[in-house]
């Protein structure tokens, strides 16, 4: 057994600001990176084509560091709980690494590749990377997990928060050959049977994702963000989304970032811009500890009165959305985005899904999986957390929430720029029209634009209807 360690890439696709891959290089330069390319999750029904082709791009892109260092990034394609103990004894490492994940899939494969290595004699050393505090770290008085933000984040901002760390200066290479190895060279997402011809409106990639933090940063648009977030037409999001999800970027550089932002600040509205940003970070890692301490969100409601709730089962009305052909500007607007670039604005994300879940009362499960086979970002955490909190079924203070696709228009995208961006057919509309969603019939037909699927007024009394009915079946009076 030579003194190589392996260590194992999963969204932690970088060089710089990896712990895991820092502290192997603390025992040895002699490190070689691996990624797995795990059927279980590329056979999935929710693999979204925008999202692999990220990734793909993204190990491209980390296979050229680890070449610019003296080692490589090798390749599997087959479970990692057999290809990962095979490829280590093939090595001869002493050793495996790799950083800890919250998602209940990736902490049963986890423990069974530590117990296949450890059968080999194969040390395993797991460390936590992706979260500023770990699952454990930020619990109540009493010892408990948080089940609500408010109180979450008040513990959360408090605490200390550790400096990033720097990429390893060198490393030093293996002499196996991939034949040896039973590794692979990295494949197009063509092998997959995946088709994205459309460009990546997101950074790709450790350099681009740095480079896309510091513009945020160095800007004035964190400093307006508070402001400008809700804007869709406007570029008041960071965008770091997809990085944050498969650790293009690392946690405590972004952290630095904004806080070095926040000294700087000369106005109120800047350091409240710069907070409510952080806040934002700080609702990714309450999304990630609650699916930690409670798996069960990933198949199902967290409040009770959703369980069972009577929702509809309108297949029609579901592919009208899906397709951005509801008849509601904004709605259709915002589900075209996701379809032509795997993105969607936040704000929009909550508008389509309170539509999907309050006007046409279907099961926001359908929403969630439709955003997983599109999204780049997509993330079981932020994304189950996103939707249960969008159709009142998460952990939130507040159990109803109903969003007026009208009134969103006309406060978020008031000269329906956003709008005309993405629904071409309605550029000749007039603004006002267009943000309260009245278009006379001769209009649509005109331009070839559906009728409204639903009434919001009537299907916001029937979603209460259905919604007190549930309560009170739950508890009687």
């Amino acid at each position: 057994m030579s003194d190589r360690i392996l260590f194992w890439h999963r969204r932690d696709l970088r060089l710089a600001d990896n712990l895991g891959l820092t502290a192997a290089c603390q025992r040895t330069r002699q490190v070689t990176g691996v990624f797995c390319l795990d059927p279980a999750i590329l056979n999935r029904e929710d693999l979204a084509p925008a999202r692999l082709v990220f990734l793909l791009d993204s190990l491209r892109e980390l296979q050229a560091g680890y070449a610019r260092l003296g080692s490589d990034l090798l390749i599997l394609h087959q479970s990692p709980v057999t290809g990962l103990p095979a490829l280590a004894k093939a090595l001869k490492v002493r050793s495996v690494f790799w950083n800890q994940d919250v998602e209940p899939y990736g902490r049963r494969r986890d423990e069974q590749v530590a117990a296949g290595l450890k059968e080999q004699g194969i040390a395993v050393q797991q460390i936590w990377d992706q979260l500023l505090h770990p699952p454990g770290t930020i619990l109540t008085g009493s010892g408990s997990p948080y089940t609500v933000y408010g109180p979450f984040w008040k513990n959360w901002r408090a605490q200390p928060k550790q400096d990033p760390v720097p990429a390893p200066p060198a490393l030093q290479g293996h002499t196996e050959t991939e034949e040896t190895l039973g590794t692979i060279a990295l494949p197009d997402p063509q092998t997959f049977q995946v088709i994205w011809t459309n460009p990546l409106e997101i950074p790709v990639g450790e350099a681009a994702a740095r480079q896309q933090l510091d513009q945020f940063c160095q800007g004035t648009t964190i400093g307006q963000y508070d402001e400008d977030r809700n804007y869709p037409a406007r570029p008041g999001t960071s965008r770091l989304s997809a990085a944050l999800k498969f650790g293009t970027l690392g946690i405590r550089t972004v952290w630095r970032q904004a806080e070095q932002v926040l000294v700087r600040c000369r106005s109120d509205e800047e350091r409240n811009g710069v907070e409510v940003w952080q806040k934002e970070l700080a609702w990714r890692e309450f999304y990630q500890h609650v699916l930690y301490f409670f798996p069960a969100l990933a198949d199902g409601p967290y409040r009770p009165v959703w369980k069972g709730f009577p929702w509809r089962e309108n297949r029609d009305q579901f592919a009208a959305w899906c397709a951005g052909m509801t008849g509601y500007p904004i709605v259709d607007a915002a589900m075209r985005q996701l379809n032509q670039t795997g993105w969607m604005h936040n704000r929009c994300r909550m508008i389509v899904a309170s539509f999907l879940t309050k006007d046409l009362i279907l099961n926001w499960q359908w929403g969630e999986k439709y955003f997983m086979q599109q999204l780049c970002d997509g993330d079981l955490a932020a994304n189950n957390g996103g939707w249960q909190w969008s159709a009142s079924s998460g952990m939130d203070p507040k159990p109803l929430r109903i969003f007026n696709p009208a009134s969103q228009a006309q406060k978020f995208d008031p000269e329906a720029d956003y709008i005309r961006q993405w629904i071409p057919e309605l550029k000749s509309v007039d603004s006002e029209r267009l943000v309260k969603g009245n278009l006379p019939k001769a209009v649509r037909d005109r331009v070839g634009y559906p009728d409204p699927i639903v009434n919001h007024q009537q299907q916001q009394q029937t979603f209460k209807r259905l919604y007190q009915q549930q309560k009170n079946a739950i508890n009687p009076k």
